[in-house]
């Protein structure tokens, strides 16, 4: 008879207590939920016509913008990316082309938003941002700032990355109004490095990042990812060892998103994968020296300063989520420039062609490189609101729901609260009159709970299912 072991972690301080059972129980396949509904719900006939609709429906629009650009270019091909990529060492032969067409994207929307909304938030990414050339990048932004107004205060970030970004970027970077860097560094490990064909030692990774803070970069963002080939307890501490060294503002502890399926290149090291328990306590780890390096966890996988605006937003309840992970610009609209990229409007997503011959086809002929997207229904925004309240806060006021939506709580949602019982009981939640809470050990299975209030996810069925990454 199999004995139940009782699985101990430290987080901000609070020690908590669980069975080994309830990590195999809810470490399933789930969304992130950078929006809701999620991207597999949304609609190929959704097209160049309801885009072109959707965005004259915000002429009138007072809302601030925040801009994304998709630059999809490697010089190679990192084993574990899940991301949209191109992979050449062609340098300007093959971005040049691809600029040409992304400026006159900027151009069509640059000239149909009201000039006087302004630029709250701008990220640049990819694929690799650096890969253009200093006056690529020059140029590029010099386009964006003659077709938009930024604000003052506007928050312009952008990834690099440390093999391959020099100082003369960075130079540029910061001058152009570049106030944000996020890093990518996933595990300072030889043999993990080798496996994802990533050799990026952290003598690099710390010159890249001394220059940045030299330079006067208001915040700089590490990414990690736990759950990579040959990973350990062992070596990934030594990792977060370093990058503590490093004093980043914000860190991103990305859960390894295993899906051969959609990635093949990730079958080449499934078999050296750290597997259940033995990649918790990967995580577990990391999160017990972050928190007692003073790094607050935000939810998810974020961690910033106490000081940092994440906290600051968190704490007075308007941080939010979109396509890059937690944000305090809440309120936005989001326009995605560039192939892959994605756009959210109050009442509608659309996704741009995720191939470079579709995308350059569609541009060349005058037309919106929309892909597929999805107008978002009342009850999609009450679900919304619902499952962001839960991700970002940990807390949901039956109250504000209510209030925002003219319904009665617990009539509209007694099922979800049903099901909801079996993880206060597991101890992920706590339910009274007012408000549904996450605890401590809830915040580690946030998803989880977030997947009780997804109507579509419900109905979909298991193969579906499998296309979204585990939640641990």
């Amino acid at each position: 008879m199999r004995t139940t072991e009782l699985i101990e972690i430290d987080l901000q301080g609070e020690q908590v207590f669980f069975p080994s059972e309830i990590l195999g129980k809810y470490n399933q396949p789930g969304p992130r939920y950078t929006s809701y509904p999620t991207a597999p719900e949304w609609s190929d006939s959704f097209g160049e016509d309801e885009w072109q609709a959707a965005i004259e429906e915000t002429i009138a629009s007072r809302a601030p913008i925040s801009l994304y650009v998709h630059l999809p270019f490697c010089q190679s091909l990192c084993l574990f990316c899940g991301c949209n990529v191109v992979i050449s060492k062609k340098g300007e032969e093959i971005s040049a082309p691809y600029l040409s067409r992304l400026k006159k994207e900027i151009d069509w929307l640059g000239a149909r938003l009201d000039p006087s909304r302004r630029i709250e938030q701008m990220h640049w990414g990819g694929g690799t941002p650096t890969y253009l050339t200093a006056e690529q990048i020059e140029e590029l932004f010099a386009r964006l700032a003659s077709r938009f107004k930024f604000a003052d205060d506007a928050e312009i970030g952008i990834e690099i990355e440390p093999r391959t970004t020099s100082e003369e970027q960075c130079r540029t970077l910061r001058r152009l109004g570049f106030n944000r860097i996020s890093m990518g560094v996933q595990d300072f490990d030889p043999l993990v490095q080798k496996t994802i064909n990533r050799i990026q030692p952290y003598e690099m990774t710390k010159a890249v990042f001394d220059e940045c803070r030299n330079l006067g970069f208001d915040s700089i963002n590490i990414d990690l990812i736990y759950g990579l080939p040959h990973q350990t307890v062992e070596g990934f501490t030594q990792t977060v060892e370093k990058i503590l060294l490093l004093n980043p503002d914000r860190i991103a502890l990305f859960s390894y998103a295993h899906v051969p399926w959609l990635k093949k290149q990730q079958g080449s090291f499934a078999k050296h994968l750290p597997q259940g328990f033995e990649k918790f306590r990967i995580f577990r780890r990391a999160i017990e020296q972050l928190t007692e390096a003073g790094y607050r966890y935000i939810g998810m996988d974020h961690f910033a300063r106490p000081n940092d605006e994440l906290c600051h937003a968190q704490d007075d309840r308007t941080l939010t989520r979109n396509f890059q992970g937690y944000t305090t610009k809440a309120g936005c609209d989001l326009y995605g420039l560039g192939v892959s990229a994605i756009s959210s409007l109050e009442n509608v997503y659309a996704q741009n062609w995720r191939e470079l011959p579709s995308y350059y086809e569609a541009i060349d002929q005058d037309r919106l490189p929309v892909m597929r997207g999805l107008r978002i229904t009342p009850e999609d925004k009450l679900r919304r609101a619902i499952i962001n309240r839960i991700l970002c806060h940990g807390f949901l006021p039956k109250a504000e729901i209510e209030q925002e939506f003219g319904i009665e709580f617990d009539e509209r949602f007694a099922p979800e609260l049903d099901r909801l019982r079996e993880l206060e009981q597991d101890q992920l939640v706590r339910l009274d009159r007012e408000a549904i809470t996450v605890t401590t050990l809830g915040r580690i299975f946030m998803r989880n709970v977030a997947m009780i209030f997804d109507a579509r996810l419900n109905r979909t069925d298991q193969a579906r299912r499998q296309t979204f990454s585990r939640t641990l």
